[in-house]
């Protein structure tokens, strides 16, 4: 049969992106086909497109989606035909019409919709490994978190708040900050504005925070250092700015003691019990009423180069999806 995809035959600005009609095969030994009806849109994206990531090309983008499973493979017996489900990260999402190993499909709740879980799915999972396993934050600490106005920083917001951790986050502008103090935040910093470090400090009564969550890499590199406690977790898992400096053992022993990690999402959820767990525990809370998707843009893949433009210059906010 045949679909639509966004193919790349190199890797560049969004212009090396087009929608091409392709063949797709019948599944193979544990596999399913999914018709999408859902993708999400995510900064990995923008890594993998651009080069930041060397991959291979041609090839195709997106790592998550969600859908309607269409033909099974041989030894698939955990889905039928008309199970809708949701997977990632997986290479590829930016299609009508695809494969997947049927174990890494997560079954989609019945009180979620698709457009939801291709929403939520990634970047929740995102900060259930963030805030629950890479650094465990407890109730009552001071977390500081960067681009707080986005897709996984107003889940993180939440999920903070759900914690009982005082949410500190970083934005810019008034309407961002504004936004961000109604998904979880006691405090917005506006990066353009601020001095990041300083305003921790005040909030936190000269302490610092025990951990900052940093997407954003080279700009903020030193504010987030500054704004460490002792012994405190610096966790850098983006850099929309440029890659961080080089952090040498002295650095970290002369600002008291700290710790440094770039952790990312495919090390946490590698495991299909891992996957699941996680998966698990964002739609427990979105089923809760814990954690809100904020859908705040629909696009078509048609769309798809335009829609990298914003995402780069920022102008994207909450979550957005690409309807196949």
């Amino acid at each position: 049969m045949k679909t639509q995809a966004i193919i790349l035959d190199s890797q560049g600005a969004p212009e090396v992106m087009h929608l091409k009609t392709i063949d797709i095969a019948e599944p193979g030994q544990g596999e399913v086909l999914i018709e999408q009806t859902a993708i999400g849109l995510n900064y990995m994206d923008v890594y993998q497109r651009s080069g930041y990531y060397k991959l291979q090309t041609p090839m195709h983008l997106g790592l998550e989606a969600a859908g309607v499973v269409i033909k099974l493979g041989d030894g698939v017996t955990h889905l039928k035909v008309g199970d809708r489900v949701c997977y990632g990260p997986i290479l590829g999402a930016y299609a009508k019409h695809r494969l997947i190993p049927a174990g890494r499909a997560i079954k989609i709740p019945d009180s979620v919709l698709d457009k939801d879980a291709a929403a939520i799915l990634l970047k929740g999972m995102t900060v259930e490994y963030l805030l629950c396993r890479t650094y465990p934050v407890r109730a009552g600490e001071a977390v500081l978190f960067y681009a707080a106005s986005g897709g996984v920083g107003h889940i993180a917001g939440q999920w903070g708040k759900h914690i009982g951790a005082t949410m500190i986050g970083v934005t810019s502008g008034a309407k961002n900050s504004a936004a961000i103090l109604e998904n979880g935040y006691d405090y917005a910093l506006d990066r353009n504005s601020d001095d990041i470090a300083k305003r921790v400090r005040e909030i936190t009564n000269g302490q610092g925070v025990p951990v900052v969550y940093d997407s954003v890499g080279k700009d903020s590199f030193d504010a987030s250092l500054r704004s460490l406690s002792e012994r405190g977790f610096f966790i850098s898992f983006g850099a929309t700015t440029g890659e961080a400096p080089a952090v040498t053992p002295s650095q970290l022993q002369h600002n008291g003691s700290l710790y440094f990690c770039r952790p990312s999402l495919a090390n946490y959820v590698g495991t299909n019990d891992d996957l699941q767990m996680s998966a698990g525990k964002v739609f427990k809370l979105l089923a809760e009423g814990v954690l809100k998707v904020s859908i705040d843009r629909e696009e078509s893949l048609a769309n798809i180069v335009d829609l990298h433009h914003d995402l780069e210059a920022g102008i994207t906010t909450g979550s957005t999806i690409i309807i196949p």
